[in-house]
């Protein structure tokens, strides 16, 4: 796509892989929740929850300023008025940021996204990490540093079966 944030083999996917993808994870987050989203890039999951969820409140995270030019742009074409766009790295917004929710598609490996992650949800609240067939595998990786930074419970969860011809892999970490 012409602002490159996604590649051009995705373009014929954008619905089922990317959009309808993220959008069946609205179902996870509960009722008027402040969800900070990672990494946002491309608006995914971000926009896709505030288009779905009108009840939510949600802070999109991301470094690069075109990436932000283009949320911002987004953002008032469509009238949200339930987001925030942050630019800036998770690690440096963590102060501004207490969310009952942080999300993030595509950043980076559950070892080191755990850490960009749960510090953003001070204490209490729910990771959802949009992840792929090697989800597990991550789990079991990050599991140390998912339990000292307060991950309670990690679990692998699937959203969309019935709507998705391939299911939407979640990592769900509850921090107490």
């Amino acid at each position: 796509m012409e602002r490159g944030l996604l590649g051009p083999r995705e373009v014929p996917r954008l619905w089922s892989r990317h959009v309808l993808n993220c959008a069946v994870v609205a179902n996870l987050i509960d009722k008027d929740a402040h969800v900070a989203d990672v990494g946002s890039g491309a608006g995914l999951p971000g926009l896709t929850f505030a288009l779905a969820r009108a009840d939510l409140e949600l802070t999109l995270i991301e470094p690069l300023e075109r990436r932000c030019i283009w949320l911002h742009e987004v953002v008032e074409d469509l009238g949200l008025d339930n987001v925030t766009i942050m630019r800036g790295r998770a690690e440096q917004v963590v102060d501004h940021v207490n969310a009952d929710f942080a999300t993030a598609r595509a950043v980076s490996a559950l070892t080191n996204l755990a850490g960009l992650t749960i510090p953003l949800l001070h204490g209490k609240g729910t990771v959802l990490a949009i992840k792929g067939r090697s989800a597990a595998e991550e789990v079991e990786k990050a599991s140390k540093v998912i339990r000292r930074l307060g991950g309670k419970k990690t679990e692998v969860v699937t959203v969309g079966e019935d709507i998705l011809a391939e299911p939407t892999t979640v990592v769900r970490i509850n921090v107490a």
